[in-house]
């Protein structure tokens, strides 16, 4: 852009210079070039400040490492990857002998204690039994039946479903493998189908320019020469470097040596980027451009330089 202002500025006093017939001289060419350094710098820095630009901005999306609520065997893995799927759909299934062979137990050891719980407890109103003896024998059952309760929901738990409407991103899972109930051992990485979180990273010297509602425009890289209009939603109220957690250990003011950046959520609103909605993955890198009210006619400048960048998105690295 600063490039595009130098060339015409200068096209433009060329053409005043041939047009008026004025004299080349020690004082017409300093005024020309030090008024291109005044304009140019001031058109330059009032773009910058009030029409800021993200040079790194994303989409983002929520995912949900799905750990199964009981370890054992996978027999059967029922989702292909990528593929979408409904909520309560059956992910993947475990192998659940083992938990049926508790419950066929538990209730073996239920059924004697009911006829145990039943014999002390007619021992009672015949006067031939203690009541400690009914009162342990009906614990002893209730304990059972809880335990009963337990076993069926694990087995339940051996057919994983999925918890919303979405897909399963790079499936290994394969029958044989073993599902451990550990929160540290996710067996698949699950995706909601939501709408993507479009997030630009602006320096903080623009703070005072971010505003919520203004109007916003993206461009993606994968979408060469598409530049989609959309607002502002919200400015997120924390950056990552200034965050701190109850610990042992100090503040380290070098931790952090470079200031970081406003993450700022862009709402696309465009009506053009619904029929991309498919085709942009989560994670999909791009630029984009706030436009304030301050020196809206400066605007122009921003939404020119930021569909050369989307332009250059056409050329390719030579390899």
């Amino acid at each position: 852009m600063d490039l595009l202002l130098i060339l015409t500025y200068t096209a433009l006093c060329i053409a005043i210079f041939k047009i008026f017939k004025i004299p080349l001289n020690k004082w017409s060419v300093p005024t020309a070039v030090l008024g291109g350094v005044v304009l140019i710098g001031g058109l330059i820095f009032a773009m910058n400040y009030n029409h800021p630009f993200s040079e790194s901005s994303r989409d983002y999306f929520v995912t949900t490492p799905i750990v199964p609520t009981v370890s054992g065997r996978v027999i059967e893995v029922k989702v292909e990857g990528g593929v979408k799927v409904k909520k309560d759909d059956v992910l993947f299934v475990i192998d659940p002998e083992p938990f049926q062979f508790k419950i066929d137990s538990i209730r073996a050891q239920l059924k004697s204690a009911r006829i145990d719980q039943k014999r002390a407890l007619e021992l009672v109103k015949r006067g031939a039994g203690s009541q400690r003896a009914a009162d342990l024998s009906t614990a002893q059952a209730d304990t059972l039946q809880a335990q009963l309760a337990e076993a069926e929901f694990n087995l339940s738990e051996t057919i994983v479903r999925a918890p919303t409407d979405g897909y399963v991103a790079q499936l290994a899972l394969r029958p044989g493998m073993m599902a451990v109930s550990l929160p540290l051992r996710p067996v698949m990485v699950f995706v909601h189908a939501e709408d993507l979180y479009f997030v630009g990273w602006y320096r903080q010297n623009s703070l005072l320019r971010l505003e919520v509602g203004s109007e916003a425009e993206v461009a993606l890289n994968g979408l060469p020469g598409q530049v989609f209009s959309g607002k502002v939603k919200s400015v997120l109220p924390a950056l990552a470097e200034g965050q701190i957690q109850a610990s042992g250990n100090l503040i380290n003011p070098l931790a952090a040596p470079f200031p970081g950046r406003i993450p700022v959520l862009i709402e696309i609103t465009d009506p053009e980027f619904r029929q991309y909605v498919g085709t942009v993955p989560g994670g999909a890198f791009g630029q984009s451009a706030i436009y304030s009210e301050h020196f809206h006619h400066v605007a122009i400048m921003r939404k020119i330089l930021l569909r050369m960048s989307s332009w250059v998105n056409y050329l390719f690295p030579f390899h």
